[in-house]
C-alpha cells in the first residue's frame, strides 16, 4: 500500500491565504490613507488660496511688484495684475514666458475654466479687486499639483511602514506556518508507517499542544493496534498449530495403542524370564510418548478433562517414573525433591505431559554425566513446578522467542515442545518463565495460588541450592 499523492503542502494552504490577507490589508490601508491625505493636501491647497484672495481683497497698501514677489515667496503663488477691460497685463511675478503664454491663452478663458497650463504645469486660477486706494484686479495661480503627486507624497510614509511591516511579518509567518507544517507532516508520515505496518514504538514528541496529543494519541493507536495484530496472529497460529497438533496425536495414538497391543500379545504368547525388564521398559518409553501425544491434545484441546485435585508429590513421581528410562539410558542423574503434602487441582493429564516435555528437554540438554532435578515449591505467588538442568541452555537469540511455535534451537526439532507446556500453563490460569544462570537452566510453570486445593505442609517448600 503506496501513500496518495500530495496535491497540495499544507504550507502553501497555509502562507498564501495568510499572506494574501496580510497584503490585502496593508495595501488596503495604505490605499485608504493616501487617499484622505491627497483629499485632505487637495482642501488645504483650496482653502489657501482662498485665504490668499481675502487677504488681496482686504489690502490697502498698492500693489506694485515688489511686494507681489514677497506675496508670491511667502504663499508659493503667482500673482499678475489684469485690467478685465482692455485685457492688459500689470507686474506679474510670472516669468516672461509663462506671462506671454498667459496672454496668449486669454486670461479671461483661464479665470471661466478655472486652471491654466503654463510651462508644464498646471495652475489654478482665481481673481480678487484688491481694496486700496486704487483697486486693482489682480489674477492669483496657485500649483496645481497632480493627484499621483499628492498621493506619493502623502503615502510614502504609510508605505514605508508596510514595507517595514511585511519584511517582518512575511518571513515570521513563513517560519511558523513551516514549523507547524513539518510537524503535522511528521504525524502524517507515521501515520502512513502505521499504515504499511510500522508499529514499532517511537518517542513522544515532547510539546504539549494540539498536534503534540495528536502525535501521542497516534503513537497510543499505534502500540494499540501492534497489540492486536500480535494477538491475531499469536490465534491464527495457535489454531493452525492445533489443527497440526490434532492430526499428530490422531496418527500417534493409533500408532501407540497398536504397538502396546502387539507388546501384551508378545507377552501372553511368549512369557520370558522374571529377571528380563526389556518389556517393561519398552512399555514406558510408549507411555511418555502417550504423555507427549497427551501434551499435543491438550493444545488442541483445551477442554479434554475437567480439573480434579492431585498431590504434588503423586505428580511428580509419575513424571519421574516415565522419563526414568530414558535418564539411565542417556546417563543422566535425575534427582527428584520432595514436594510435601500439597494438592493442587489441575487437569493431571495435561500438567503431566507438559512435565514430561521439559523434563525430556532437560535430559537431552545436560547430556550424559548431567543432572535434572524435578522439584515443586510452594510460595504466596503459587505453586511452581521446576526442571533444572546443568546443560548449556537455548540459544541466546531464541531467548525472546522459544516457547513460541515452530521455534527451536535443536536441527532435529520442529518447536512445539514448548508451545505445549506454555498453552498448558495458560490453560490453569498460570505461565511459563525461564532463565540461565550459574550453568543452571530453570524452567517453571507457575500456577496461581488458586490451584492450591490443600494448604501446604510446613515442608511442602523445599528451597533448592
Amino acid at each position: 500500500m503506496t501513500a496518495p499523492p500530495r496535491s497540495s503542502s499544507l504550507g502553501r494552504q497555509l502562507v498564501l491565504p495568510a499572506v494574501g490577507l496580510l497584503l490585502a490589508g496593508v495595501l488596503a490601508t495604505v490605499a485608504f490613507a493616501s487617499w484622505l491625505a491627497a483629499r485632505r493636501a487637495a482642501d488645504a491647497a483650496l482653502e489657501r488660496q482662498t485665504q490668499i484672495v481675502d487677504t488681496l481683497a482686504d489690502a490697502r497698501v498698492p500693489l506694485t511688484l515688489p511686494v507681489l514677489e514677497t506675496l508670491a515667496r511667502l504663499t508659493g503663488s503667482a500673482f499678475v495684475v489684469w485690467n478685465p477691460r482692455d485685457g492688459g497685463l500689470g507686474p506679474a511675478t510670472l516669468p516672461e514666458a509663462d506671462r506671454a503664454a498667459l496672454a496668449a491663452a486669454g486670461i479671461g478663458a483661464a479665470v471661466e475654466r478655472g486652471d491654466v497650463l503654463l510651462g508644464g504645469r498646471r495652475w489654478r486660477v482665481a481673481t480678487v479687486r484688491s481694496g486700496g486706494v486704487r483697486p486693482e484686479t489682480v489674477v492669483v495661480l496657485t500649483p496645481r499639483r497632480t493627484l499621483l503627486a499628492l498621493v506619493l507624497e502623502s503615502s510614502w510614509p504609510q508605505l514605508a511602514v508596510a514595507a517595514a511591516t511585511l519584511a517582518l511579518l512575511v518571513p515570521a509567518m513563513l517560519a511558523a506556518t513551516g514549523r507547524l507544517a513539518r510537524r503535522i507532516g511528521g504525524v502524517e508520515q507515521r501515520v502512513a508507517a502505521i499504515a504499511e505496518g510500522d508499529f514499532h514504538p517511537r518517542p513522544p514528541g515532547g510539546t504539549d499542544d494540539e498536534i503534540g496529543r495528536l502525535g501521542d494519541g497516534v503513537e497510543r493507536m499505534c502500540r494499540q493496534l501492534g497489540v492486536l495484530r500480535a494477538r491475531l496472529v499469536a490465534g491464527e497460529r495457535e489454531r493452525l498449530l492445533g489443527q497440526l497438533a490434532a492430526g499428530f496425536a490422531h496418527e500417534l495414538r493409533n500408532a501407540l495403542t497398536g504397538a502396546r497391543l502387539a507388546i501384551d500379545l508378545h507377552r501372553s504368547r511368549c512369557p520370558g524370564s522374571p529377571d528380563d525388564g526389556s518389556l517393561d521398559v519398552a512399555r514406558r518409553q510408549l507411555a511418555v510418548i502417550e504423555e507427549e501425544v497427551r501434551g499435543l491434545l491438550a493444545l488442541s484441546r483445551r477442554t479434554e478433562s475437567a480439573p480434579a485435585p492431585v498431590p504434588l508429590a503423586e505428580l511428580l513421581a509419575e513424571v519421574a517414573d516415565l522419563v526414568s528410562p530414558r535418564s539411565q539410558h542417556a546417563g543422566t542423574a535425575l534427582v527428584v525433591e520432595p514436594a510435601g503434602a500439597t494438592v493442587i487441582v489441575v487437569r493431571r493429564d495435561a500438567l503431566r505431559a507438559a512435565l514430561v516435555n521439559l523434563a525430556c528437554n532437560a535430559l537431552e540438554a545436560a547430556g550424559p554425566g548431567g543432572h535434572v532435578r524435578l522439584a515443586a515449591v510452594c510460595g504466596p505467588d503459587g505453586v511452581r513446578l521446576r526442571v533444572e538442568d546443568d546443560g548449556p541452555g537455548p540459544p541466546e537469540h531464541l531467548a525472546a522467542t522459544i516457547h513460541e511455535p515452530f521455534v527451536t534451537g535443536k536441527p532435529e526439532g520442529i518447536g512445539l515442545g514448548l508451545a505445549i507446556v506454555k498453552a498448558v500453563a495458560e490453560e490453569h490460569g498460570g505461565r511459563l518463565e525461564w532463565h540461565h544462570a550459574d550453568g543452571r537452566t530453570r524452567f517453571e510453570i507457575l500456577l496461581p495460588a488458586a490451584v492450591a486445593a490443600l494448604p501446604p505442609a510446613p515442608s511442602a517448600a523445599v528451597p533448592l541450592p
